[in-house]
C-alpha cells in the first residue's frame, strides 16, 4: 500500500470506531513510526497523557452548549396598580352614573321593568363619564361575526382564543367580540386635601 493510499485509509477508518483489524493495522503502523519518528512519538505521548473524552460525556456536553446558546426568557414583572387612580375612576362613575349605588343595591326583589329603568339611568351617566375621561376604540376593526385568520406571532395580549385551541398558527375562527383598548386617559387633577377613597360623601339633609 502506497503512503497516500495508506493515509487515506487511516483517515477513513478514524472517522468512526475502527474494527479489530483496522486497530491492528493502525497499531502496526504506529509501532514503527513511534520507534523511528521522534516527532510522531512526541505526539503519541501527548495523546497518551491527554484526558479521555468518552462518547457519553461528549453527548452530554452538546445539550449543555445548546442550553448556553438558548436565550434566557425575560422574567415576568408584576406591576401594582395605583389604588388612588382606581378609586378616582370609580368615584367618577359613581358621580355621573350612580354605578356604586346600583351595584350595591339588592335587586332580587325588583321587577325587570324597575331594573331596566334604573339601568337606563346608570348607563346614560356611565357612558357620559366614559366619553369624557377615556378614549376607547375596538381592538379589531372587523364586524363581529367576520371570519378571522391569525398568523404566527399575533399579539396574545390583544387577542384571546376561545373554543378548541389545538395545533400551531395560523388559526382561523369567527370574531365573537371586537375587544376594547384605551388610547387616551383624561383624569382631573386632585388636590392634596382630596381623599380618592371617598367615592361619594355621605349626604345629610338639614
Amino acid at each position: 500500500m502506497t503512503p497516500s493510499r495508506r493515509t487515506c485509509y487511516i483517515a477513513r477508518v478514524t472517522d468512526e470506531r475502527p474494527s479489530f483489524f483496522a486497530r491492528l493495522f493502525l497499531a502496526w503502523i504506529a509501532y514503527f513510526r513511534t520507534l523511528f519518528d521522534s516527532e510522531f512519538a512526541a505526539g503519541v505521548a501527548r495523546l497518551r497523557h491527554a484526558p479521555a473524552l468518552s462518547a457519553g460525556s461528549e453527548s452530554e456536553e452538546r445539550p449543555k452548549a445548546a442550553e448556553e446558546r438558548r436565550p434566557t426568557p425575560k422574567p415576568i414583572v408584576l406591576k401594582e396598580a395605583t389604588p388612588d387612580a382606581a378609586c378616582q375612576i370609580l368615584g367618577i362613575f359613581q358621580r355621573e352614573g350612580r354605578l356604586v349605588d346600583f351595584l350595591q343595591e339588592d335587586v332580587s326583589s325588583f321587577s325587570d321593568a324597575d331594573i331596566g329603568a334604573a339601568a337606563r339611568v346608570v348607563h346614560e351617566g356611565c357612558r357620559k363619564a366614559l366619553d369624557e375621561h377615556f378614549e376607547v376604540e375596538p381592538v379589531r376593526s372587523e364586524e363581529e361575526g367576520a371570519k378571522i385568520t391569525l398568523e404566527e406571532g399575533f399579539d396574545a395580549t390583544r387577542i384571546r382564543l376561545t373554543g378548541q385551541v389545538v395545533g400551531e398558527p395560523p388559526y382561523s375562527g369567527t370574531l365573537s367580540h371586537r375587544g376594547w383598548c384605551v388610547t387616551g386617559v383624561k383624569l382631573p387633577q386632585l388636590t392634596e386635601q382630596h381623599d380618592p377613597k371617598v367615592l361619594a360623601p355621605a349626604e345629610i339633609e338639614l
